[in-house]
């Protein structure tokens, strides 16, 4: 059976349809107004085989925060949902990718207990119209959201661009071996017995 979710969330400042297939193939249909947003959440779903329907209509006039950061917050709702009872899954997954010049490591664990680690800087304040300082706030919404202990460091890069590319491509990476079942594991991975 296929792992999905479909979440909706509706504020005065967005309005958020997410559809998450986490056993997909890397489809992907977004659309949040953020042209350079777009483009890194759909590095994310490619890279991690997800399925991934995105439908943000958010208040772009006052500026992009309440956009990505309420992407981060549904998207981290419909990954726990999707996920389920974690029952045969790795729970842990790490990775590191290179994009150009950028070098950039992720590791997380689905344990139900969230916790955030960010290590980076960007050499820019925008690429494109996207504020790079957004891309801390996207991750750590969705680790709080999805109950994820997520730590993303970046190792080496001089270019915003890059940086941000192989941040959402290494966390799609990173989240597809944790949620990868393993025959070994028989019901869930902890040695309480639950997550």
């Amino acid at each position: 059976m296929e792992r999905t979710a479909s979440v909706k969330r509706t504020t005065k400042e967005t309005d958020i349809n997410v559809m998450l297939n986490i056993d997909g193939t890397g489809i992907t249909k977004i659309d949040t107004g953020i042209g350079f947003f777009d483009h890194m959440l759909s590095g994310f779903g490619k890279h991690g085989f997800f399925d991934l329907d995105i439908k943000v209509k958010g208040d772009l006039e006052v500026d992009g925060h309440h956009t990505v950061e309420d992407t981060g917050i549904v998207l981290g709702n419909a990954i726990k949902e999707a996920i389920g009872d974690k029952v045969g899954i790795k729970r842990f997954g790490y990775f590191i990718l290179p994009m150009d010049d950028a070098l950039v490591l992720c590791s997380l664990d689905l344990s139900g207990r969230p916790y955030f680690s960010f290590d980076a800087n960007f050499p820019t304040q925008t690429v494109g119209d996207f504020e790079t300082e957004l891309v801390r706030e996207f991750f750590y919404a969705i680790s709080y959201s999805a109950g994820m202990n997520l730590h993303i460091k970046v190792l080496d890069g001089v270019n915003s661009h890059h940086i941000a590319e192989a941040m959402f491509k290494v966390f799609g990476k990173a989240l597809d071996e944790a949620c990868t079942k393993d025959g070994r594991i028989k019901s869930v991975l902890s040695t309480k017995g639950t997550l």
